[in-house]
């Protein structure tokens, strides 16, 4: 993807050091950071410096390639980037592909084969969610699934991207994605990049926006798929799946299948990050609660999968109850 004149992933490797896109600075600042050993790039994951489950997975593996670059001990790296982010399943996989290697060589090559395939993922969820993408279309999105999230591309938006390139009409309504705001300052942003035109919109308004039939149809991102078809994503995504039901608007989650974990049986199993509760106090540096109160502060929650109309992969458009067939092959 393109920022300016020049094309960036969301993570790389450069020498023994991994460079990401500092996340947290946007939509104001675009700036980049090196990692200069795999506690850095574990510390970044868990602050969220980089977010979004598919630049979580390839930013892990890169972490475990420096701990065997830096000949620390394997077993405590992989504990330490395990435990970074626990709803987002790429992780996991990534780590154990790369754990796995033989030597250094082998898992910084290991990691740069994650990270294309997460580039490979995403342009071809982009062609599959194609023919959904209509001209005129007016889409709502929930957090950020681009590609700040999946390296290049994306999951969520990448059909409306490639949409966007063909000359399509399309429109999309931006959740600001309350408490950290992610709709707003990322999603927002990467849209103005490709052009693609959209509003901002309050958590709570969409429904209002649903109701009056601006809403064609949603396409949301995703942390963790169970092979139920139950579905983890940012906090929020459920509200905004019944929301589309109760109105006659399909509803789709957009991702790798990488995302799909064949070993959790439904929703309930979905570990879910309970975060600082300052992140519902501030917005930025500003309190907005009383002093004294508490805040609960639930990072995802999940989506049953009689809400799903079907899952965008780059293996094609899943209905949700397929997962637990296709899976046992």
């Amino acid at each position: 993807m393109r920022v300016g004149n020049k094309s960036y992933r969301a993570v790389w490797m450069s020498g023994r050091d991994v460079v990401v896109i500092n996340q947290p600075l946007l939509p104001h600042r675009f700036a980049l950071l090196r990692l200069k050993n795999h506690r850095q790039t574990a510390e970044a994951i868990r602050n969220m410096t980089i977010r979004g489950a598919g630049t979580i997975g390839a930013t892990a593996g890169y972490g475990m390639a420096q701990a065997f670059l830096e000949g620390a001990d394997l077993n405590k790296a992989y504990r330490l980037l395990l435990e970074t982010r626990p709803t987002a399943v790429d992780l996991k996989h990534a780590i154990d592909r790369v754990r796995a290697c033989p030597d250094a060589t082998a898992a910084v090559a290991e990691a740069e084969r994650i990270t294309l395939e997460y580039v490979a993922r995403g342009e071809q969820i982009a062609k599959v969610g194609l023919p959904l993408i209509k001209s005129g279309s007016r889409v709502l999105t929930h957090c950020n699934a681009g590609w700040l999230a999946l390296v290049e591309w994306g999951s969520a938006p990448a059909p409306v991207y490639l949409a966007h390139r063909k000359g399509r009409k399309v429109f999309v309504w931006v959740d600001e994605t309350r408490p950290r705001c992610q709709g707003a300052s990322l999603t927002s942003w990467e849209l103005m990049q490709e052009g693609v035109p959209h509003k901002i919109i309050a958590d709570n308004a969409a429904g209002f926006y649903m109701r009056r039939g601006e809403v064609d149809l949603c396409i949301v991102g995703a942390d963790r798929i169970a092979i139920n078809g139950d579905t983890a994503n940012k906090v929020g995504t459920y509200t905004k799946a019944v929301l589309a039901k109760e109105n006659g608007i399909p509803f789709y989650v957009a991702a790798p299948t990488s995302t799909i974990d064949p070993h959790c049986p439904n929703g309930d199993a979905i570990p879910i990050e309970e975060r600082d509760e300052d992140e519902v106090h501030y917005i930025g540096p500003h309190r907005i609660s009383p002093r004294g109160a508490r805040a609960a502060n639930p990072a995802f929650d999940v989506t049953p999968a009689r809400y799903i109309t079907g899952i965008i992969t780059e293996r094609g458009i899943l209905k949700p109850t397929e997962l637990r067939r296709l899976w046992k092959r």
